[in-house]
């Protein structure tokens, strides 16, 4: 990372730190939750899930374009809009922040069984098909600003926080409302409950890339801007 040129090194420092913080408040509210007998609710978590989000989104956007998830990372690069060089790069960097977060929460809570992992309630099925249409929604609604940067971009992240907490409102006591393979993987890893992790993995990465054919379907092809 020391031999890349500086911008480069400032996108992936902005996606793993991004991703950290993304990791480390969102399933730092479910281990709270857990510990604290439901202080701070199932509401409360969807909505710091939320919340992060939209902070990352105004505080490191101008500098990485905050994806802060490996399925909207390699959305983007299928519909043409993010270039191909960058996606390894950004991957290694989403997940280093994660586990990074993962980590954090062990030492400051090590009693915590799961870390906030991701599980299903429902039927694995059900859960899947859940994962796959909220990560489609999500990617549709970055597509809707991806594509016109420069048409309200200064509300992209009130939308996008917005539809991730909405999300994980509705849908969060059935499959949890991952959205993000990072944000599974992390506390999956690190608190060895990889039970079911599949779902994370699949559900979102095919939910963003069918996003990439309904949002051209809808808004029109992209004109790629990188390579």
């Amino acid at each position: 990372m020391l031999f890349l040129e500086p911008a480069t090194r400032r996108k992936m420092a902005s996606e793993c730190f991004g991703t950290f913080c993304l990791v480390f408040a969102g399933t730092g509210a479910i281990v709270i939750n857990q510990i604290s007998g439901g202080a701070i609710t199932h509401p409360g978590v969807a909505l710091t899930f939320g919340l992060v989000v939209m902070a990352m989104i105004y505080a490191l956007g101008d500098v990485s374009g905050a994806h802060l998830n490996p399925a909207v990372t390699l959305g983007l690069r299928a519909a043409g809009l993010f270039e191909k060089q960058l996606v390894l790069p950004y991957l290694i960097c989403q997940l280093t922040g994660a586990v990074l977060a993962s980590l954090t929460l062990r030492l400051l809570f090590p009693d915590s069984t799961d870390l906030g992992a991701t599980q299903p309630s429902g039927g694995l099925m059900q859960s899947t098909v859940l994962e796959f249409l909220l990560t489609l929604i999500l990617m549709f609604t970055i597509f809707a600003f991806a594509k016109r940067p420069g048409a309200a971009s200064p509300l992209a992240g009130i939308f996008i926080g917005g539809v991730i907490a909405l999300e994980a409102l509705f849908a969060g006591p059935i499959c949890g409302a991952s959205m993000n393979p990072a944000r599974s993987l992390a506390p999956a890893v690190v608190a060895m409950a990889p039970q079911h992790l599949w779902i994370y993995l699949a559900g979102p990465l095919a939910g963003a890339l069918m996003a990439v054919p309904l949002s051209a379907l809808i808004h029109g092809k992209p004109v790629p801007t990188q390579q």
